[in-house]
């Protein structure tokens, strides 16, 4: 049984802070379990346009407001709390929040917490070590 809170996850390698957001990865691969959680904060008033060409990701919005446009059909939603979006065919995607938009989020395959967006905003797909897993 693994007992985390995100005040574990504060201020280590699994707390990935950027100019638009920050996010805290509470579970990844390493653990073995399938997929990765975090929780992300967009900051309000930013942009940020992502696409993850080897992950699925569910986001599910616990707070705040947040415009999400499916870059590739120009279709836009208004994301509020209780409300989540699935990224199942992997959309390229812009995130504006109105204001600061509080997320958790799943990804599957699990990330490593060592990815970064890369100039198409894209995860790179980073497989965890066995020799690694436990560290």
């Amino acid at each position: 049984m693994i007992v985390r809170s995100l005040d574990d996850v504060n201020d280590t390698d699994a707390d990935i802070k950027t100019e638009t957001w920050r996010s805290r990865r509470v579970v990844l691969a390493k653990e073995k379990v399938g997929f990765s959680f975090h929780e992300t904060v967009l900051y309000a008033g930013t942009e940020t346009s992502m696409w993850y060409a080897n992950h699925i990701e569910l986001v599910h919005c616990i707070e705040g407001e947040a415009e999400v446009t499916n870059d590739e059909t120009g279709e836009k939603h208004i994301i509020t709390p209780g409300t989540l979006y699935l990224l199942n065919g992997h959309e390229k995607h812009t995130v504006r929040p109105k204001t600061d938009f509080r997320v958790l989020c799943v990804f599957n395959p699990p990330v490593t917490g060592r990815e970064v967006h890369d100039e198409n905003g894209v995860y790179p797909l980073i497989v965890e070590d066995d020799d690694t897993a436990g560290a």
